[in-house]
């Protein structure tokens, strides 16, 4: 599916510029990557753009729920452009693939913490990783 990423920006009342086109491009192209990975995507398209740039351009898109940062423990912040549902990650310990994983529950799980923990919060984002090891990891692995 072609995104119309300029009207999208629009929509979202994030200035179009040509750099901001490029990172979203990139980061549509490439679920979960670097900053690093985007910063050599957007030079391969438009040529020159520095790498404060690139922050900048998804720090503004992730604000304004463009695209999504995750951060797994251990991992640089990844951004993908999949945006808007409840979706989860899975994360190989071995090879550090990770996918993406739609929730088993019907609605938003952990929505609603346990007991008084809660309290007052409104709550409007559940983070589940799943960790483990991936099939082709585990072929690989000697009995």
């Amino acid at each position: 599916m072609l995104v119309d990423f300029p009207n999208l920006l629009r929509d979202h009342n994030v200035q179009v510029t040509a750099q901001r086109l490029a990172v979203m491009r990139a980061v549509s192209g490439r679920p979960h990557c670097t900053a690093d990975d985007v910063a050599e995507d957007v030079r391969a398209e438009i040529g020159a753009i520095s790498k404060q740039a690139v922050y900048d351009a998804l720090s503004i898109l992730s604000e304004k729920g463009l695209i999504r940062r995750i951060q797994p423990a251990g991992s640089a912040a990844l951004y993908e452009d999949r945006v808007g549902d409840n979706h989860h990650h899975l994360i190989c310990r071995v090879c550090k693939k990770l996918v993406d994983v739609d929730c088993a529950a019907d609605g938003a799980p952990c929505m609603t913490p346990a007991g008084d923990a809660g309290a007052g919060y409104r709550i409007d984002e559940a983070e589940v990783v799943y960790w483990g090891t991936c099939p082709e990891c585990l072929a690989a692995t000697p009995a």
